[in-house]
């Protein structure tokens, strides 16, 4: 078990780049507050670029943690699985209002009644195996987080239960679960393989990877915390194969900033593609949703991306049609930051 430091923690504040919006002082009060261990962010718009970071890179022993730490970034993966199924769409090997049966057969129960479209913006209304004790990596599980699942082993959990039938948009990770096996079926190869071959190799990110079974994250990077009896627990290293397509990825603010300009700027996928990506459902979330896509409404317009959470790691990667963006990482602290605090970060971002 470990004690939040606070002394230490609002004291290593960084920065580095151009001369986008500063936005320490506001990771600082979320440190400050108990919100976080540490905090960093990317800050991009017509005048150039603001990176920093705040906190502890580790409460015990200390140290900075660096504006280029790596970071898990929890659902944002669902943004790059989305991508790969669009462009399968675009080379003609799908069509979105196809039900998931024509593709997987004897997989989904009801498949014949779901399509790709409704597993993409979680109009499915397909159970969450997440929702399941144990089965979630947003809460501690012990020696349980280095076990390895598979797949199918995930389905048969969500399988096993079904949603009420009460109209509503439900968010659910099972949805890219399947997306990840429809993906390996249409290819012939991992779907991590695809996001690599397809997104993350022709864009240079160098340093976003899918790991698989591998536990640990690339240097450098903060620690993740759990507040459990009290203190903090470290949570950094876990397999994150629980969470495989809806989940898994690790990445950097500067390799998340250079995804999403490159989608949003329409060079990953078709215009046609793009504009369904960016049709949204109501959720009632605080955000609207379109295909692996999250619209906030923000005073000053929309602004488009995904967030995302794996215990010990909070991600939002947002970017707005004008060009300006921000990438924020947080470590939780023994609280979760507000929606408030965050959200006011992107306001001051896209408004100020």
């Amino acid at each position: 078990m470990m004690q939040t430091m606070m002394n230490v923690l609002v004291a290593g504040a960084v920065a580095a780049g151009g001369t986008g919006v500063d936005v320490r002082a506001d990771m600082e009060r979320i440190v400050a507050g108990d919100g976080a261990t540490a905090a960093l962010a990317r800050v991009s718009d017509a005048t150039g670029t603001w990176s920093g970071a705040v906190g502890a890179r580790d409460v015990e022993r200390g140290g900075r943690p660096s504006p280029k730490g790596h970071f898990r970034i929890g659902s944002v993966t669902k943004t790059f699985v989305a991508t790969v199924v669009l462009q399968l769409v675009d080379e003609g090997e799908l069509a979105l209002d196809d039900p998931i049966e024509q593709y997987l057969p004897g997989l989904v129960p009801g498949g014949s009644g779901i399509t790709v479209r409704e597993l993409l913006n979680h109009e499915s209304h397909l159970y969450d195996y997440m929702s399941e004790p144990g089965y979630s990596t947003n809460r501690w599980r012990g020696d349980a987080r280095f076990r390895s699942y598979q797949p199918r082993e995930l389905l048969k959990v969500a399988f096993a239960k079904r949603l009420p039938d009460d109209g509503k948009w439900h968010y659910s990770n099972t949805n890219y679960v399947v997306l990840g096996l429809l993906v390996e079926k249409l290819t012939g190869r991992p779907y991590g393989e695809e996001v690599e071959r397809r997104v993350l190799r022709p864009l240079g990110l160098r340093h976003t990877v899918v790991p698989g079974d591998r536990p640990g994250l690339p240097s450098p990077h903060a620690k993740g915390y759990e507040p459990l009896s009290g203190g903090l627990v470290d949570a950094t290293r876990m397999n994150p194969s629980l969470d495989w397509a809806a989940g898994e990825m690790i990445s950097t603010a500067a390799d998340l900033e250079t995804f999403m300009a490159a989608l949003l700027g329409g060079k990953l996928t078709s215009r046609e593609s793009l504009r369904a990506m960016r049709t949204t459902v109501k959720t009632e979330a605080g955000f609207d949703y379109g295909l692996g896509l999250q619209a906030y409404r923000l005073p000053c317009g929309t602004v488009w991306g995904h967030s995302g959470e794996l215990i010990g790691y909070q991600t939002y990667a947002f970017r707005s049609d004008s060009g300006k963006s921000l990438t924020l990482s947080i470590n939780p602290s023994t609280r979760n930051p507000t929606t408030a605090e965050v959200m006011g970060i992107a306001v001051k971002v896209f408004c100020g």
